[in-house]
């Protein structure tokens, strides 16, 4: 893993866990590793302008057959209303 930041604590010999949990923590919080891995974790790649323009063209499709079936009184657009009410 390339670029990847390293914080390590030694316990020294009258030192609790807590306080070298609690020494981890702060060189963790400084060296913003968590910071990091949040970035990295809820990372989401941007959609390529061809991936955007073809979901844009099948949305309209779909919204147009919509409109079509509603037009020639297949689908009742009041009923799709009262479903989401439920």
């Amino acid at each position: 893993m390339t670029g990847a930041i390293r914080v390590e604590v030694r316990r020294s010999k009258n030192e609790s866990s807590i306080a070298l949990i609690r020494r981890f923590s702060r060189r963790a919080k400084d060296a913003s590793l968590v910071q990091h891995m949040r970035r990295r974790r809820y990372y989401t790649r941007l959609k390529s302008k061809n991936v955007e323009r073809r979901h844009a063209l099948v949305s309209l499709s779909r919204r147009q057959h919509y409109h079509e079936l509603v037009k020639l009184g297949k689908i009742d657009p009041n009923a799709r209303k009262e479903r989401r009410r439920r």
